[in-house]
């Protein structure tokens, strides 16, 4: 594969061909039309010279004569650069008098009328010559034929060829240097950016100092620096990533490995199955722990990936409660929902309501479990509020949580009492929560249920026709 050109040598390129094919263009009207006037200049002359001959032409009897002395004749055929031939003829082409042998011009002993010369180019002792031959009738019908050689026409053509195409291809010169010139500096942006990115290290993803006199050329440059900026953030959302995931499993595989260990140093096998039942619960809330962390990652990833469509929230919800009802059943929990009996669409992605329910029933029925003498009832309600605002709510009857706390478990790693309590969770779960509300557009409030015991959890969806 050959090395491709330069982006300042093809843009070159298609400037100055143009302006070549239009200076060659330039070049050959301005020949034709110098030719052109040239030519009759001096056949103007040579048409001069042919009527001053045919007007001493005279009659001897049935044949045309020239009346002219010596010395008129050489002043007739003088000229300082030019050989001047001339021959008169009688009407049927007999020879009377000038330059015997000079050819005669095809149809020449055709009678035409006075007022039509005929000028025709000849060749004579091995010189080209320009001649005019004029048909007259009177004071007997004869035919002259004046030539002359053409030097003179091919050196004044070549003058004003020279000294008018001479300017124009200076011309030309010069705007290939300008066009040259002003190209390599418009683009000199490029090499600076070029320069730039060759120069930095693997890690530095800190936007560039760029400028340009030109608005594609700096778009060209802001798009870099926009493109190190998503990289820089995904960048930083993979350390945050493999830092938790480093951080936070620690615990759990430590506590793992303590507990093998401790299984193996005794021999009951009611020690080892309760080192069993602890590492299952420890791996649960590892698995757990990795899951919730995955979905912060992919919360980062989709801020800047994700396309956002029409959904049949009604439908989302459902199929995720339909998937908790056996959760719900194993821990002895009321698990109901309300508002699935009506259409409902948002403006939204599947995966992120599917993540938001996930982690709220999860916490509900987790965390959210009612005194020993109540029922436990976790209860999903979807609702079309007047203003076009969908409204998703998921409501428990355990201990609930005072308004500090709603605002503190918001944040990553932060739980509420009852997870300290029980000592499991992330403290990741809301934080998930609002990420992927805050993605939709959505809002998410926390509070108790009007009057009672518990904790709700809400989120505002905006009217479907203010998010198109």
């Amino acid at each position: 594969m050959g090395i491709k050109p330069s982006l300042g040598t093809r843009l070159f390129r298609h400037v100055l061909l143009p302006l070549v094919i239009i200076w060659a263009l330039g070049a050959a009207v301005t020949l034709g039309i110098s030719n052109y006037f040239v030519g009759q200049a001096f056949d103007r002359a040579l048409l001069d010279d042919a009527y001053s001959a045919a007007n001493r032409v005279t009659r001897d009897g049935e044949l045309p004569v020239i009346r002219l002395s010596p010395a008129e004749m050489d002043t007739l055929l003088f000229d300082q650069t030019e050989h001047v031939y001339f021959s008169l003829m009688a009407a049927d082409g007999t020879f009377v008098a000038g330059h015997r042998g000079l050819p005669v011009p095809p149809n020449a002993t055709r009678h035409a009328p006075e007022t039509a010369p005929a000028f025709s180019d000849l060749f004579f002792e091995g010189q080209a010559l320009r001649g005019v031959t004029l048909h007259k009738t009177q004071p007997v019908p004869f035919i002259l034929v004046m030539t002359q050689t053409t030097t003179s026409r091919g050196k004044l053509l070549e003058r004003l060829v020279v000294y008018s195409l001479l300017p124009q291809g200076l011309l030309l010169i010069g705007l290939a240097w300008w066009f040259r010139r002003a190209i390599r500096s418009d683009l000199a942006a490029f090499s600076a950016l070029q320069s730039d990115l060759e120069k930095r290290e693997v890690r530095d993803l800190s936007p560039l100092a760029f400028t340009a006199e030109t608005s594609d050329v700096q778009q060209v440059g802001d798009a870099v620096n926009a493109l190190l900026v998503r990289v820089g953030e995904g960048v930083s959302a993979l350390r945050e990533f493999t830092g938790n995931v480093a951080h936070e499993l620690r615990t759990p595989l430590a506590g793992i490995r303590a507990l093998t260990t401790y299984g193996l140093r005794h021999g009951e096998p009611a020690v080892w199955r309760k080192s069993l039942q602890d590492i299952a619960k420890s791996e649960e809330r590892a698995s757990h722990l990795v899951e919730q962390l995955l979905a912060l990652a992919f919360a980062d990833e989709a801020r800047i990936n994700l396309s956002f469509e029409k959904i049949r929230l009604d439908n989302t919800v459902r199929s995720v409660v339909l998937g908790f009802v056996s959760k719900a059943d194993a821990l002895g929990a009321d698990l109901g929902a309300q508002g699935l009996d009506v259409p409902v669409e948002v403006w939204g992605h599947t995966v992120l309501v599917e993540g938001i329910l996930n982690n709220l029933l999860d916490n509900a029925l987790r965390y959210g479990r009612a005194p020993e003498n109540l029922q436990h009832l976790v209860t999903v309600k979807l609702q079309v509020l007047d203003d076009g605002v969908v409204l998703l709510r998921v409501t428990d009857n355990g201990p609930g949580m005072d308004s500090a706390q709603t605002i503190d478990v918001q944040a990553r790693w932060q739980q509420g009492a009852a997870g300290r309590q029980l000592g499991e969770g992330t403290g990741l779960g809301l934080a998930i929560v609002a990420r992927y509300a805050q993605l939709m557009g959505a809002r998410v409030t926390l509070g108790r249920p009007s009057g009672e015991d518990g904790q709700s959890v809400t989120i505002y969806f905006p009217a479907l026709d203010k998010t198109l």
